[in-house]
């Protein structure tokens, strides 16, 4: 909690200077321009803050049983490769430290214990990005992103033999995405402050079965596949 707070005061902090930029940057009639050669860098590094929300994305074998994704917000932490291959376009590597938590219910289970499965997953996150960036106007310059990414489960139960019987869930250990995003860049007097937003989508099936080929919590799931959203705050 301590680190969250003290992250949300550093945000809070830095988009309120941000916007008092955008202000002058954008009806200045000459405004300061800081950071004139940042971009002009063949490479450059930084590093990112931010939360995430994980869900799943759940295709049913028979529709008669629903499985209900309860997301919780989790964090974010990692760093910043950025080459510059292009004015407009910068290819990015963006490793970091993903924790997040879904809790699964399954009404049809009676016993409330086993109706529900929290799954904690501690990733680490290895994305390739190509950005694409709009002409900068002022100290303000949108762009967009996408690319693919793989994650390592820390978390995944993977070598386990114990699966929902014994309150165990399963998943792999590696998995891959694709990812598409928008943000802004925001050049301050010492540092450049990037916020975005990004969707991650999962594109294979991540369960374990359980051993039991009837299981309440596994047997009804053709596939199941992570959803996010992710909000960084990035400092370069």
């Amino acid at each position: 909690m301590k680190k969250l707070l003290i992250l949300l005061l550093i945000t809070t902090s830095t988009i309120a200077n941000a916007q008092k930029l955008f202000s002058r940057s954008m009806f200045a009639k000459k405004p300061i321009i800081n950071l004139e050669n940042f971009d002009k860098q063949r490479i450059h590094f930084g590093f990112f803050l931010g939360f995430n929300n994980y869900d799943f994305k759940i295709d049913k074998v028979y529709d008669d049983q629903d499985i209900i994704v309860d997301s919780k917000t989790g964090f974010n932490v990692g760093l910043i490769a950025n080459l510059r291959l292009t004015e407009y376009m910068d290819l990015r590597f963006e490793p970091g430290l993903y924790y997040g938590q879904r809790n699964l219910h399954f009404p049809h289970i009676t016993d409330p214990i086993d109706a529900v499965r929290e799954v904690k997953s501690t990733y680490i996150h290895f994305p390739l990005l190509l950005k694409f960036s709009s002409k900068r106007i002022g100290n303000v310059r949108p762009y967009v992103l996408g690319g693919i990414s793989t994650d390592m489960n820390l978390t995944s139960n993977a070598k386990s033999k114990d699966d929902n019987a014994s309150n165990r869930f399963r998943m792999l250990k590696s998995t891959g995405n694709y990812e598409l995003g928008l943000g802004i860049d925001l050049y301050l007097e010492y540092f450049k402050f990037s916020p975005s937003i990004r969707g991650v989508f999962g594109m294979k099936n991540e369960l374990i079965y359980d051993n039991d080929p009837n299981s309440p919590w596994t047997s009804n799931i053709d596939k199941m596949a992570t959803r996010g959203i992710f909000i960084n705050f990035a400092f370069h």
